[in-house]
């Protein structure tokens, strides 16, 4: 069973940075397709980045092009979120999800494992 592990959230200022890890265990991490989601209280899941297992060509929301970089350490089996100009329309629970397919996708139902999530909060 694959286990996936968020870290890093916390509450920041607009304008500042984080950045967020995501640590995987229990399959083998460099064949995975992996994203990052974002939800905040009453809305839908939202796609915000994803990485192949090629590690190729990521795919970002519209709304973080520029901001966010998504990176992977498949020796440490870890994904990371490097989120900078932070602002408080990111606030929200950030989560991480893997495709066993080595794919990644706008939809979260077409991912295989989903961690916990770590929350992330901008004040104005």
């Amino acid at each position: 069973q694959v286990q996936l592990v968020e870290s890093g959230g916390g509450l920041v200022q607009a304008g500042g940075s984080l950045r967020l890890s995501c640590a995987a265990s229990g399959g083998t991490f460099s064949n995975y397709g992996m994203s990052w989601f974002r939800q905040d209280a009453g809305k839908e899941r939202e796609f915000v980045v994803g990485i192949r297992s090629s590690g190729n060509n990521p795919a970002y929301a519209d709304s973080v092009k520029g901001r966010f970089t998504i990176s992977r350490d498949n020796a440490k089996n870890t994904v990371y979120l490097h989120m900078n100009s932070l602002q408080p329309e990111d606030t929200a629970r950030y989560y991480c999800a893997a495709n066993v397919g080595g794919y990644t996708h706008r939809i979260p139902s077409l991912y295989d494992y989903w961690g916990q999530g770590t929350q992330v909060t901008v004040s104005s």
